[in-house]
């Protein structure tokens, strides 16, 4: 009999609302909600029927047609004569490269140390047609730039790369970009992380991240599959409406860890998110890689991707309200459970 006992708690209320439903002849109705506890932080999530929330497509091909582009400094033709370069004692070149990738510093930076990577060539690049060299060759000169800043300037113990692809995202642009900064504030999301994954380890005496992936394994609800040493799962609470998927290095602790083995199993993971997405008509993300500091061994790098959307593309309605915006509560109307199955399919080469 395997042993599934852990110091991990999934706890959910359960909770309907009842009112007289006009598309029933005003017969009394019941709707199910169901409130999650974050595992790790105690945060809730509220999963919710929204109506008919799904992806909503926009014409991205029009993007490329010259009065609706405009101006953008990441084109091929403009993307060395309009972009700023660093300076001389952090890459001696001013920019960095690999493949169809540059690393540029970021014009309107989140932190000290702050850059853009352009992916790719193209100014539109549907997810069919993001494979897997444009992540790695992203993804790599990305972790170079965090490894060549952390060298630098030590005392900035967060490392974060981020993705806003398409709208609703929130990316200025649509031409392929990532941020990637280094600093002391990353943010309220990794900061409770932080601060739980280390009070965990210190009640329990193990890696919260590592914990997690063996009873989800074991549990086999939530556990989509892994590439290598990274493990995938459908998250417990999500932090995005349509759903939300994290891939998890427990060997990963800080930039210093991931390696080009790492990085190969990330654009690995993602390409397989990628063809989900597409078979599921999703046109639009946002993704984070969080890495902690150096010198601990209770907080692993992990990668959380979710979709966006529109609720309609006749008022252009953000699947952002007040609920994530204000009272910074995610709201979900997607199972876990459910995203679970049909995802694992990508992972297993069963879909």
């Amino acid at each position: 009999m395997v042993d599934i006992s852990t110091p991990i708690e999934f706890k959910q209320v359960e909770g309907k609302s009842l009112f007289l439903d006009p598309r029933k002849e005003y017969q009394l109705t019941e709707e199910k909600l169901q409130v999650r506890y974050d595992p790790l932080t105690g945060r809730t999530g509220h999963f919710v029927r929204l109506g008919a929330v799904k992806p909503q497509r926009l014409p991205i091909e029009s993007y490329s047609n010259p009065e609706v582009k405009g101006f953008c400094p990441f084109c091929s033709d403009l993307r060395y004569r309009a972009t700023p370069k660093f300076p001389e004692y952090i890459f001696p070149d001013g920019r960095l490269s690999k493949g169809e990738a540059l690393l540029i510093p970021n014009l309107y930076p989140y932190d000290v140390y702050s850059a853009i990577t352009i992916m790719a060539t193209e100014h539109v690049v549907p997810l069919e047609r993001l494979n897997e060299k444009i992540l790695l060759d992203s993804f790599s000169i990305g972790v170079a730039f965090l490894k060549r800043i952390k060298s630098i300037d030590p005392s900035l113990p967060y490392h974060l790369m981020d993705w806003n692809y398409m709208p609703p995202s929130g990316g200025g642009l649509v031409h392929p970009h990532q941020q990637c900064f280094a600093t002391q504030f990353p943010g309220n999301q990794v900061t409770d992380e932080m601060r739980c994954s280390k009070a965990f380890y210190k009640k329990h005496g193990v890696n919260y991240w590592k914990e997690l992936v063996r009873i989800e394994q074991q549990r086999d609800k939530r556990y989509i599959g892994s590439t290598n040493s990274s493990h995938w799962l459908a998250s417990f609470v999500s932090l995005g409406v349509l759903g939300e998927i994290i891939g998890i290095f427990p060997d990963v602790y800080s930039i210093d860890d991931f390696n080009e083995a790492h990085i190969s199993e990330l654009a690995s993971g993602i390409r397989r998110i990628f063809s989900y997405y597409v078979d599921k008509n999703i046109f639009s993300f946002n993704t984070s890689l969080f890495f902690g500091p150096q010198d601990q061994e209770f907080f692993s790098a992990h990668f959380r991707i979710i979709p966006r959307t529109f609720l309609n593309t006749r008022d252009h309605a953000s699947d952002l309200c007040f609920y994530q915006a204000l009272h910074q509560e995610p709201v979900c109307v997607v199972m876990p459970e459910v995203m679970c199955k049909e995802v694992r399919a990508y992972f297993t080469g069963k879909n």
